[in-house]
C-alpha cells in the first residue's frame, strides 16, 4: 500500500471499530473468510487484524483464497492472517480448521466473468456455499455470513420505490447473465435451509454498488471506469445517455454493515447493505468526479458509438434499483459517507490527487 492508501484504510478501520457492536464475541475466536483477498472481504480481514493489534482480541484469522500470491499483495502487510489456497467450489481441504465464525464472500462478482465463466460463477455461490454451510455445521459455528447481492432482485416491478428484503423482480433464469443472480438466490436458500434443518446460524447480506479503496479498476463496471479515468487524468466518456440510477455505498460504511449482520443479525434473515441516500445517475457521478478535481481540466463526453464490451461482460437491464435499509438500520447501522467524500477518499487511496 502507498502512504495515502494506508492512511485512509486506517481511518476507515478506526471508524468501523467505533461502531457499538459486541466486538467481544470475536475474542479468541477462529474466523474463516472465503475470498479473503477480494474487495469486500479484505476490509473485514483488515478490521479483524486491527482488533488483534489494538484490542488484543486473540482472533485466529484464516483466509481462503484461490491465488495466495495475489492475496498477499493485498493482505501481506497483516502479520496474523493465515492464507490457505482453496478453490471454494473444489472439495474443501482436509486440514481446514473448525471455525467459530465463517464469512463466505468468495464469488466472481464482476459482470466481466458472467459471460466468460458462468459455470465458475455458479459454482462459487452454489457448491461453495453448500460446502461451507456443512463446515459451519461440523464446527458448531456461532455465526455464518453469506455475501449475496442486490442483483437477486432482478428488474424491479416498481423501480420508483425502495426495495425491501421481501421484494422480488423479474429475472429470466434461461440467460447466461442469470448465472450470478440465480446462484446468489440459491445460496440464500441454502442458508435458510441449513438454518431450518441443522440450526446453522446463517445470516445473509445483500450489498448494493459498493466502492472504495482496493476496488478493481478493470472489472468493467462504470463507476470503476470513472475512477480509473480520473487517476489517468483523461476525460470521462459516457457510452450511454447516463440516466441509469445507482445508489453507491462507501466500503467503510458497508463493512460496518457486514459486521452488524454477522454479530447482531437474526439467523435466516437477509439484510440490504447500501446507501439509499447516495443515489445518483451515471451522468451525475461522472460530473461529480470531474468536479472534484477542477485543476485537471477534465470534461464529461458522450460517445454515439455502440459500446464495445470486454470479452464476457454482460450488461444489466436494470435502470434503477435502490435498497430499503430499514431492517439493518433497526440493528443500529446506517451508511453515513457522502458521495463526494467517499469518492475523493477512493481516488486518493488508489493513486493520489489528494
Amino acid at each position: 500500500m502507498s502512504g495515502n492508501s494506508k492512511a485512509i484504510v486506517a481511518e476507515d478501520i478506526a471508524r468501523i471499530l467505533e461502531q457499538p457492536l459486541p466486538w467481544e464475541q470475536l475474542n479468541g475466536a477462529t474466523v474463516l473468510v472465503s475470498g479473503a483477498g477480494g474487495f469486500l472481504p479484505a476490509y473485514m480481514v483488515e478490521t479483524l487484524a486491527a482488533l488483534n493489534a489494538q484490542r488484543k482480541a486473540g482472533i485466529r484469522i484464516v483466509g481462503l483464497v484461490r491465488n495466495p500470491e495475489k492475496a498477499r499483495q493485498r493482505l501481506g502487510h497483516l502479520q496474523d492472517v493465515e492464507l490457505l489456497a482453496q478453490d471454494i467450489a473444489a472439495p474443501l481441504r482436509p486440514d481446514l480448521p473448525k471455525a467459530d465464525f465463517i464469512v463466505h464472500a468468495a464469488s466472481q462478482a464482476s459482470p466481466r466473468f458472467y459471460g466468460a465463466d458462468p459455470v465458475g460463477t455458479l459454482d462459487a455461490n452454489a457448491t461453495g456455499t453448500r460446502q461451507l454451510l456443512q463446515h459451519a455445521k461440523d464446527s458448531d459455528c456461532k455465526s455464518f455470513l453469506f455475501f449475496s447481492s442486490g442483483e437477486v432482485y432482478g428488474v424491479p416491478v416498481d423501480d420508483s420505490r425502495r426495495l425491501t428484503e421481501t421484494d422480488y423482480g423479474y429475472l429470466d433464469p434461461a440467460t447466461v447473465r442469470a448465472c450470478y443472480a440465480e446462484s446468489k438466490r440459491l445460496g440464500e436458500t441454502l442458508c435458510v435451509a441449513w438454518h431450518h434443518q441443522h440450526g446453522v446460524p446463517a445470516r445473509i447480506v445483500r450489498p448494493f454498488h459498493t466502492y472504495g479503496p482496493g476496488m478493481a479498476l478493470d472489472d468493467g463496471r462504470v463507476f470503476a471506469d470513472f475512477v480509473g479515468d480520473i487517476l489517468a487524468r483523461r476525460n470521462i466518456v459516457l457510452k450511454s445517455d447516463g440516466l441509469a440510477m445507482r445508489p453507491f455505498c462507501y466500503l467503510g460504511d458497508a463493512t460496518a454493515g457486514f459486521f452488524t449482520a454477522l454479530l447482531n443479525g437474526v439467523p435466516g434473515l437477509a439484510y440490504n447493505v447500501g446507501n439509499p441516500e447516495a443515489e445518483i445517475s451515471m451522468r451525475g457521478l461522472a460530473e461529480l468526479l470531474v468536479g472534484l478535481y477542477p485543476e485537471l481540466g477534465l470534461q464529461v463526453e458522450f460517445s454515439t458509438r455502440e459500446p464495445a464490451d470486454a470479452a464476457g461482460y454482460l450488461r444489466s437491464k436494470v435502470g434503477r434499483s435502490v435498497p430499503n435499509t430499514a431492517r439493518i438500520e433497526a440493528l443500529g447501522w446506517r451508511a453515513t459517507t457522502p458521495l463526494a467524500e467517499g469518492f475523493a477518499r477512493t481516488v486518493t487511496a488508489m493513486g493520489g490527487l489528494g
